[in-house]
């Protein structure tokens, strides 16, 4: 397991130092357990702690289903959204990228999972190391940046958009993403750090799990194997809650737990064949499924949008710049020319994918209209911050950002984002 520490070159060969002894110690890491640990330096008086989990794909109801009693505990202790409203698409980089800069994806830039830059002449996909570290791609400014340049260390542990320096500033502590890294290691490396000097601590952290977005895909929403994954990744809430305990800190740390989308079943009934209808070969196809993202030859761009425009009746065909205005979508270069957005639970694709896997048809999807009850994911959040016990409406996950640097005391960038409409989920 490769883990990479890196830093803000100005922190100069003081912090180099301390990169040394922290590679050092952190090899040990997979290996460990959160068993009994460190707790915090006594009589020191430090700052409210802030620890962000993302579940990747977590529905809004998925907290109901009764295996997740680690969410129950915290959601009694503190506060719960009705559902947490994603953005446009309802996809992982575009909504994680918005909570932690308050843009839409269409404002900083992260406009899918998978893109094309027309002026960087070259494309970004989620697995493509050397573009996600590439800062050119990420706009706007994620909250671990401004913490940095206060001169306080951060650790967004997988959270996209941590690989890359933006602004001229890396987070003092980040690992390339790795898939594999087992939930119990992901909390140790966080609670490592935790057991660090006090000004080497970082009081802005943040842990993502995945389980419940590949089950959801793989067996849709409702199935057996996506219960097993929402118990999982309670399981390293559970983790992560004990080892805050252990140390001495859970009374002091405000754990916010979100999700980026939720997920809707998906059908081989219900596949939209684009091939039936456009020569591939006169249109780059950016990204297909469920939303078609077509970068046609100048030449072809009207004829390959005449051919799909009434096509099927639950694929809607757009122009970048006649797309909804509530999508709130279409404006930024990044976007193609022709956009088509499957309604609820249909699929795009072609019929030789179809036929190699037509399995994939069968189980659930994401990237749907943001506005869609089962799009929504959770805010569930408990700590010094917040009330107990308290129950609030839906909200839209732009409104995660300022409420993030409100719990850090520092000024929020002007953005899509507003406290006014989430302020009434503090305590004070």
């Amino acid at each position: 397991m490769n883990h990479t520490t890196s830093r803000p070159e100005s922190l100069g060969l003081a912090r180099i130092a301390q990169d040394l002894a922290l590679l050092a110690g952190l090899w040990l890491i997979a290996g460990c357990s959160s068993g009994p640990s460190k707790s915090a330096d006594p009589g020191v008086a430090e700052d409210e702690l802030l620890v962000l989990v993302a579940f990747d794909g977590f529905r809004w109801d998925y907290p109901d289903r009764g295996v997740s009693p680690n969410l129950a505990t915290l959601e009694a202790r503190g506060v719960r959204a009705e559902g947490l409203i994603p953005s446009f698409p309802t996809k992982t980089f575009p909504n994680h990228y918005t909570m932690v800069t308050g843009l839409v994806p269409d404002r900083h830039g992260i406009i899918a999972n998978t893109m094309w830059d027309p002026e960087l002449k070259t494309g970004f996909s989620m697995s493509n190391r050397e573009q996600v570290q590439n800062g050119a791609w990420w706009g706007g400014e994620p909250i671990w940046i401004p913490e940095e340049r206060a001169g306080r260390p951060t650790a967004p542990l997988f959270w996209p958009g941590n690989e890359a320096e933006i602004n001229g500033f890396r987070p003092t502590y980040w690992l390339p993403f790795d898939g594999s890294m087992p939930n119990a290691d992901r909390v140790d490396w966080l609670m490592d750090l935790l057991d660090r000097p006090v000004g080497e601590r970082p009081r802005l952290l943040t842990l993502y799990l995945d389980e419940t977005d590949l089950a959801g895909h793989d067996h849709g929403p409702d199935s057996p194997e996506t219960l097993e994954a929402i118990r999982i990744v309670d399981e390293a809430l559970g983790l992560l809650v004990r080892g805050l305990e252990d140390r001495g800190l859970l009374s002091r740390t405000n754990v916010i737990v979100v999700s980026d989308h939720g997920m809707i079943p998906t059908s081989r009934d219900r596949v939209f064949f684009v091939d039936d209808f456009v020569n591939l070969d006169t249109a780059r196809v950016i990204d297909w499924n469920p939303v078609l993202a077509l970068w046609p030859d100048e030449q072809h761009q009207e004829a390959v949008y005449r051919a799909l425009k009434d096509a099927h009746p639950h694929v809607s065909i757009y122009w970048k710049d006649s797309i909804p205005e509530r999508f709130d979508y279409g404006k930024h270069p990044r976007v193609p020319p022709i956009i088509g957005i499957a309604d609820d639970g249909w699929t795009i694709t072609t019929r030789p994918y179809y036929e190699e896997a037509p399995i994939r048809a069968d189980g659930g999807n994401h990237g749907f209209d943001h506005e869609a009850r089962d799009m929504q994911g959770i805010f569930i959040a408990a700590g010094p911050a917040f009330p107990s016990g308290l129950r609030v409406p839906a909200f839209r996950n732009v409104d995660v950002y300022p409420l993030l640097m409100k719990l850090l005391d520092l000024p929020a960038a002007p953005g899509d984002g507003d406290l006014a409409r989430v302020g009434g989920l503090l305590a004070d």
